[in-house]
């Protein structure tokens, strides 16, 4: 009896200590933007997946003047101001020169900064065919195949990057299924014509993992390389924020103000 009385002693002591910590209170509902980027695992790999809704949330493509590029997450909390306590997650959004220009068609606010790119080169850019992502005026996405460029509407936003990772529901044709070249990789695919999602793997990857994780885990019938290596994600919920300085266009999304009422 003893025995049974020391172990209902220690069994209550142990109930004591684990009530004594309080849990957490959940964040006030529009603080809580942190479940708004996902991780998922596809084939073994990990990635975080961050959705554009276009009723939802707006989108906007940011660089910095042309003589001095934003370049790294902390330049753009400077640029938006008091919109940075808006922002739902930014990603670096195609390739770009070691000065951190556009190396490829760059709209911005409707205003061509850089002209589209059909020349060949070196380079994952060149791998035929590249692609244009590209947001209109009402929020609506897509991503055209260079060849088929331009698109109509005109972009009010729109980003040259490349290869193509999916075609119309099929992998790139120059892509392996999977290859032994692997990089942490970002890139952003189209699910309908409302909503994008903007992914960066969690690990080094292949290309053509890469691939089928926008097609098969994603949805989305079209999807474009952004870059690799230097991929990064700015996360405000979830406390990430990706410190690399060597970055080039920027997309922001926000979610999008509620209309004023009468």
């Amino acid at each position: 009896m003893a025995a049974i009385r020391s172990r209902l002693t220690l069994l209550a002591l142990t109930l004591s200590a684990c009530r004594a910590e309080p849990e957490a209170a959940p964040l006030p509902v529009e603080e809580a933007v942190a479940g708004h980027c996902e991780q998922r695992l596809f084939e073994g790999s990990g990635f975080t997946a961050c959705r554009y809704d276009a009723d939802e949330h707006e989108l906007r493509l940011v660089l910095g003047e042309d003589s001095a590029p934003l370049r790294s997450f902390a330049a753009l909390e400077a640029n938006l101001g008091d919109r940075a306590g808006q922002l739902l997650f930014a990603m670096n959004a195609g390739m770009y020169d070691e000065a951190g220009m556009p190396i490829g068609l760059y709209v911005e606010e409707g205003r061509e900064r850089h002209t589209v790119s059909r020349r060949d080169g070196p380079g994952n850019f060149h791998l035929k065919p590249n692609g244009v992502f590209a947001a209109a005026a009402d929020g609506s996405v897509a991503i055209v195949a260079t060849p088929a460029w331009p698109a109509e509407p005109p972009p009010r936003w729109a980003t040259q990057s490349g290869p193509m990772l999916i075609l119309d529901g099929r992998l790139h044709p120059g892509i392996q299924p999977n290859g032994d070249s692997l990089y942490v990789r970002n890139g952003v695919g189209v699910a309908d014509g409302r909503t994008a999602w903007f992914a960066i793997s969690d690990e080094p990857v292949s290309f053509g993992r890469f691939a089928r994780f926008f097609r098969d885990s994603l949805g989305c019938g079209n999807a474009l390389y952004l870059d690799g290596a230097v991929s990064s994600l700015w996360d405000p919920g979830a406390g990430r924020r990706d410190g690399r300085d060597s970055l080039g266009p920027l997309v922001a999304v926000f979610r999008r103000a509620a209309p004023d009422k009468e």
